[in-house]
């Protein structure tokens, strides 16, 4: 049984109730975007806004150079990923869709639960660190709620969009960069709370039973011999892979032409080691994109049963989520695009580099455009994985005919 094919499923059905049974409170835009307009939250954001406004106002001076710093970064990044994505053979897109079921190399699976969590948390103190900002400036919140779009979950804080209009860009600047400052501050934070706590607690219930692969890259060593993924690889030549460690130091010793034992969990395969594309007088076996198996330690099983291995898992995975996501969703949202945050803040400054409305917003189209066509360019891939399973039945159907 997919048991995150069945919680979505139940999710969505309580969704779709409370939709419909609310409807008159949601506000549906473009026909994909439904927001649900509460004044929740509106009172703390006025608090903490003017609680220390000297501090809270030198906190977004240090957002907003953190903002324009990261998107720099960040479009350096895309723009690298995207030449390497078109000229380098097997390298991965910059940019994927971070979606239960998505195999993103590098990356563990992700399950539903920790789906939505960690993108509503993301989202929630994203969008109020916004209305913080603006309760500094004086400006208006209009409401808050959440939203969804399409089938993601969000939130969201509405500023009196005039009444930010009329204040000094400085502050424009600050209530832009202020959802994204706060991703990746608390990107950071999770990270010490990664490594301080859920981590080590992890690695005290769980070994490493081998190195799990997921892609076997074609018309090489391994797949010559007739791997398939995904398999668990055990030992190289007779020394246990238990650890991302032991198997770097197997691999470190192979040479090309050398023959290499490789012992797998679904049998032993002996191959003959290829050059490495970026090492020639190194070994290749190939295969990419490999993690640590991990299994319960049998001591602690018996000792604890399953729950417990079980939920200290699932919360380490909660916080390594929300490390990613804070920081992918963060950098993403300041991108020179459009009208997302990082677009926002790139028109505030054109307008104040130019001085003349119309050119400010030319360059600012030009760059989205840009950004626009890098993002498509990177998630190619996956849009034409997601056609061919769309056209998967009726490939079927036709052989069948």
């Amino acid at each position: 049984m997919n048991l995150d094919l069945l919680f979505a499923i139940i999710f969505y059905a309580l969704v779709l109730i409370f939709f419909f049974k609310k409807r008159e409170r949601f506000e549906v835009q473009g026909k994909i975007v439904a927001l649900y307009k509460t004044q929740l939250g509106i009172k703390l954001m006025d608090k903490l806004g003017n609680l220390t406004p000297r501090f809270t106002a030198v906190l977004g001076h240090l957002g907003s150079i953190v903002g324009f710093t990261g998107m720099a970064a960040i479009l350096y990044m895309l723009i690298k990923g995207t030449i390497e994505l078109l000229f380098v053979p097997e390298a991965a897109p910059a940019v994927a869709p971070v979606l239960p079921g998505v195999s993103i190399p590098g990356l563990p699976n992700l399950s539903f639960w920790h789906w939505i969590i960690a993108i509503f948390v993301v989202a929630t103190i994203h969008e109020f660190s916004h209305g913080i900002w603006a309760r500094l400036y004086k400006i208006k919140i209009k409401s808050s709620g959440f939203l969804f779009l399409g089938p993601i979950l969000g939130a969201f804080v509405e500023p009196d969009e005039k009444e930010l209009a009329k204040k000094s860009k400085p502050a424009q600047l600050a209530v832009f960069a202020a959802g994204p400052f706060s991703n990746i501050i608390l990107g950071f934070i999770c990270i010490l709370l990664l490594n301080a706590v859920t981590a080590p607690l992890y690695a005290t219930f769980h070994e490493g039973e081998g190195i799990q692969i997921k892609t076997i890259i074609e018309n090489q060593p391994a797949a010559k011999a007739g791997i398939q993924a995904p398999v668990i690889l055990l030992a190289v030549n007779g020394e246990a892979t238990t650890s991302q460690e032991q198997f770097l130091n197997a691999t470190a010793k192979i040479k090309p032409s050398d023959k290499v034992t490789l012992k797998t969990d679904k049998g032993e395969f002996v191959i003959t080691a290829a050059e490495n594309p970026d090492n020639k007088s190194k070994g290749f076996i190939g295969v990419s994109d490999f993690s640590i198996k991990m299994r319960v330690k049998p001591s602690l099983l018996e000792k604890y049963g399953s729950f417990t291995p079980s939920l200290v898992s699932w919360l380490n995975m909660l916080v390594f989520w929300l490390v990613v996501m804070n920081f992918g969703i963060g950098l993403f949202n300041l991108l020179p695009l459009g009208p997302i945050d990082g677009g926002r803040m790139f028109l505030t400054a054109m307008l104040g580099i130019f001085k003349n409305e119309a050119k400010a917003k030319k360059v600012w189209g030009l760059v989205s455009f840009f950004c626009l066509m890098l993002i498509f360019i990177n998630l190619a891939p996956y849009l034409w994985k997601l056609l061919l399973f769309i056209l998967k039945p009726f490939t079927l159907l036709l052989t069948l005919l």
